[in-house]
């Protein structure tokens, strides 16, 4: 998979040349550029001040967290920074110098990566200044049983864009052993990234991707395969909730173009390239792409506006939406209504009313016993906070992204009850 990634410098995305050397600065502010990458995935984001001891990028950090999942790296020398980085969201951190066992037996090894910077095989340090006698195999062997993947750069061809050497990977791969390999350094065409990617390795870019010389979109093309004659993706659409709209088909010009314009855009087995909603206004914003493990399907999750996907004037091409989608819809519906004998519509018009069933219910369920009886208390539960949520013009899914990011906390809350007057 490739890993975009955002190196920071005085707030601003920038790119060194051999960690030394200021070669851009990007211009589009790094939250743009976060969501740009994002897209596809996970993006690694780099601390350079905090790597060298010049400063700190943390606000703009904690401001990507909230819009995409990061890794975060760059001076992050103890297990409290660690530990701070990954309960603010960090999907994983980065370590470099201070990845020892001790700090990092008290950390879950599937969120945190070991940086190996290595000049002439041997290990950087002080963000890639001063380079020790440490052999970087023997670095990466020493850590493999404490982290679930190492980062590993080739600094004497970062940000060079003078190609990359695949035969370097094979040694590599041995010595990680179970955990996850990720390259930097000097990758600069989709064919190579597609040949890691073969190879299980991931590969983090960031000069090659700022400067247009590589598209994110050839990268993710050229790691897709097909056993169809006309060589299309099958894509599977989904929204922000989950909810399968329908399935279509890609190749790689619509796939440039859907991340080019941020938009639903497919390949219509008799139409060629097609923007959905072009005609109708049944438009949609492009969220996520994601592959699968084949690597021949993707899925699209979407922001659908309109009446929906399916060209039937239906939300989506399978019949009536259910679950939690179809009980916003009906409060949505109620809510637009004339019926003034609709109890729904009355809790959107009387907070009060809403905010006391809330707590009724809440209340009820707590006190539910037998398994009906907890099913239908829930199901009440459900139906208020939903109700609350379109009173509020809040969606289900920010509620999921949420606990999402809650997750990804490490430490534990107290839990304790707040007991009320």
């Amino acid at each position: 998979m490739i890993i975009p990634s955002i190196d920071l410098m005085n707030g601003r995305a920038v790119q060194l040349v051999q960690g030394k050397t200021k070669m851009l600065e990007a211009p589009e502010d790094p939250i743009r550029l976060a969501e740009k990458f994002g897209m596809i995935g996970e993006i690694a984001v780099i601390d350079l001040d905090a790597a060298m001891g010049q400063g700190s990028n943390a606000e703009v950090i904690r401001n990507m967290l909230r819009v995409v999942r990061c890794r975060v790296g760059g001076g992050i020398r103890s297990y409290e920074a660690a530990r701070d980085w990954l309960n603010a969201g960090a999907a994983k951190i980065i370590m470099g110098t201070k990845a020892e066992p001790e700090i990092l037996s008290r950390l879950p090894r599937e969120r945190v990566m070991a940086a190996v910077d290595m000049r002439g095989g041997k290990v950087a340090v002080q963000g890639w200044q001063e380079t020790t006698d440490a052999d970087g195999l023997a670095r990466i062997i020493s850590l493999r049983d404490y982290v679930g993947g190492f980062l590993v750069t080739n600094i004497d061809i970062e940000g060079t864009m003078g190609g990359f050497d695949l035969a370097a990977i094979a040694p590599l791969r041995e010595a990680v052993g179970s955990a996850r390999l990720t390259m930097a350094g000097g990758i600069t065409t989709a064919e190579q990234i597609a040949a890691l990617d073969q190879q299980d390795v991931d590969a983090q870019v960031g000069m090659a991707i700022y400067t247009g010389k590589l598209q994110v979109s050839d990268c993710l093309a050229a790691m897709m395969a097909s056993d169809r004659p006309d060589g299309l993706w099958p894509t599977l659409v989904l929204d922000e909730n989950g909810q399968a709209l329908g399935l279509v088909y890609s190749n790689a010009e619509s796939l440039r173009a859907a991340m080019d314009e941020q938009a639903g855009v497919y390949f219509s087995r008799r139409r060629g390239l097609w923007r959905k909603g072009e005609q109708s206004g049944n438009v949609q914003k492009l969220l996520r792409i994601d592959m699968d493990c084949d690597r021949d399907t993707l899925r699209f999750t979407v922001r659908q506006n309109g009446s929906g996907f399916c060209h039937l004037g239906t939300a989506n091409c399978f019949g009536e939406t259910m679950g939690i989608v179809a009980l916003t819809q009906r409060i949505m519906q109620a809510n637009n209504s004339d019926d003034k004998e609709s109890y729904t519509k009355k809790l959107l018009m009387d907070s009060e009313l809403l905010n006391a069933k809330i707590r009724e219910e809440g209340a009820e369920l707590g006190d539910a016993k037998t398994r009906d009886n907890i099913i239908s208390e829930t199901a009440d539960v459900l139906y208020f906070a939903a109700t609350k949520l379109a009173q509020q013009k809040i969606e289900w899914h920010e509620i999921w992204n949420e606990l999402d990011f809650r997750a990804r906390k490490i430490t534990r809350r107290g839990g304790d009850r707040k007991d009320t007057p």
